[in-house]
């Protein structure tokens, strides 16, 4: 018993200290001013803050480390344990790299409408693809097939909001406020995420908190997605269709969504997404992902708002995936009228708020 208890010890300490040295191989990522003139004469500045240059190119990054370590240090993954995750693509392309760096076997479940581009992500990495008709399926489907290998359902659901150190620990909160410190407005009168898990919401609303800062603290919810009437109604058995953008906004209720953090909820329509992913594209001049769209769009609220009322601050919010992800889908003109409709009239009142 003592040696096959210090042999798993071995084993744990190993995948433990590969997870440490892969983090130490990494810098952070940057802070990118969004260059709009006619705003910061105004005193308004819009930073994103670029998490697609992560190992696997998105926000999940962090989320994946996170769990890893949370799963690992409660004793629910051993040697040869399948890794199992109930996602859209990029927390699965994500988990997928950190198992072949621990040389564990995964299965993605996802919606058989996760971009192609993702599904070879997740394969490059060592993982396999387990489809299911909607998202309402994912959960169940996970569930099983970690029973059946003898595996862990990683349930990034309702472990990202306690996976994370709200409290600093380089977490993505405080990585942004660091960088924000020689900024003309250093504490942001903004920050704008979306929610998928609600993990990055709970970390940042708490740590904005424990920090005292007076930044608020908006959720962008994708038309569809549950979160913005749970946080106006308080009613977790709500359910929704589920959202059209990849990555964000959710049918259910997720247990790692804290609406008490949230100081603002804006539902963003499909065609604003879009929009928004398609201006922001092209001012800076590379390709971003639909969800860093539905960020963008309601940044751009929240700031035309702040120059009609005189006030002057910063923006912060996140690039969460890179564009290339999406060629086939949400950067093809073809594809997006097909499953959006007509995005001309959003592109056109986005463009007033820019001129």
């Amino acid at each position: 018993m003592t040696s096959k208890t210090c042999f798993t010890c071995t084993w744990l300490h190993q995948a433990v200290a590969r997870i440490e040295a892969d983090y130490q191989r990494s810098a952070d990522t940057h802070l990118i001013p969004i260059p709009l003139p006619g705003y910061a004469s105004a005193g308004i500045d819009l930073y994103l803050k670029d998490e697609s240059t992560h190992p696997t190119g998105s926000l999940k990054h962090r989320l994946a480390r996170s769990l890893f370590l949370y799963a690992l240090c409660n004793g629910w993954v051993h040697e040869g344990s399948t890794i199992v995750e109930a996602s859209s693509g990029s927390t699965a392309v994500s988990e997928a790299y950190f198992a072949r760096l621990l040389g564990l076997p995964f299965v993605a479940v996802m919606t058989r409408n996760t971009s192609a581009e993702k599904v070879a992500l997740i394969e490059f990495h060592g993982g396999r693809c387990h489809f299911v008709d909607t998202a309402a399926q994912v959960y169940d489907a996970a569930r099983a097939i970690a029973q059946e290998t003898g595996g862990h359902y990683m349930d990034q659901f309702t472990y990202a909001e306690r996976a994370t150190d709200w409290r600093g620990n380089n977490n993505i909160a405080e990585s942004m406020y660091q960088q924000m410190q020689h900024e003309r407005h250093p504490i942001p009168s903004w920050i704008v995420v979306g929610a998928g898990t609600g993990g990055t919401s709970a970390t940042i609303g708490r740590y904005t908190r424990y920090q005292r800062h007076a930044t608020r603290l908006c959720v962008a919810d994708p038309a569809g997605s549950v979160f913005a009437d749970y946080w106006a109604r308080g009613d977790a058995a709500l359910t929704a269709p589920g959202s059209r953008i990849e990555g964000i906004g959710r049918p259910r209720v997720e247990p790692s969504f804290v609406r008490s953090l949230v100081d603002r909820m804006e539902v963003v329509q499909d065609a604003d997404s879009i929009a928004g992913m398609r201006a922001l594209s092209r001012i800076l001049g590379r390709r971003v992902g639909p969800s860093t769209g539905t960020n963008f769009a309601v940044m751009m609220a929240i700031a035309g708002e702040m120059r009609r009322r005189g006030e002057q601050g910063s923006i912060l919010s996140l690039l969460c995936d890179a564009g290339e992800r999406y060629l086939h889908t949400y950067h093809d003109d073809a594809w997006v009228k097909n499953t959006m409709g007509d995005c001309a009239a959003a592109e056109a009142d986005l463009q007033g708020l820019l001129a």
